[in-house]
């Protein structure tokens, strides 16, 4: 019984201080979840609870070959220039040219429609005039 608890003792151990490693040689800003100084205090303090948190929530995530070769990193983003584009994307009616034709077109002709109807209502208004003078 005392080799089974010598043994989860250096077990827990190792694992400590390779969490603890892994933690203290971590990149500040990749770390996830909490600050570095938590992550160290949770291992120290609730091991191996904290060293196993640590490989799970904590530790950067790896970064992933694309299929086209180059590295990703996840949680990284992408730069805009190097965004994946679908290739059929739909464009912003605001981007897009015909459809801006389009409007211009469509504006010519409610005015010409307008400028029409302005003319017939004041056709009418004089014809209203008229008949009003006549005795």
């Amino acid at each position: 019984m005392i080799r089974l608890y010598s043994l989860f003792a250096l077990l827990d151990l190792a694992l400590l201080v390779v969490a603890l490693i892994d933690c203290l040689s971590a990149e500040e800003y990749a770390i996830r979840a909490l600050p570095r100084g938590v992550w160290v205090l949770l291992i120290l303090v609730f091991s191996p609870i904290g060293a196993i948190a640590w490989f799970v929530a904590g530790r950067p995530p790896r970064p992933v070959r694309l299929s086209n070769g180059q590295v990703w990193r996840p949680g990284s983003g992408f730069p805009e220039n190097e965004r994946p584009r679908p290739r059929s994307r739909p464009v912003a009616p605001d981007d897009d040219p015909e459809f801006l034709g389009g409007l211009a077109r469509s504006r010519q002709q409610d005015e010409e429609l307008l400028r029409r109807w302005e003319a017939d209502l004041r056709q009418r208004e004089e014809e209203l005039r008229r008949r009003s003078e006549e005795p």
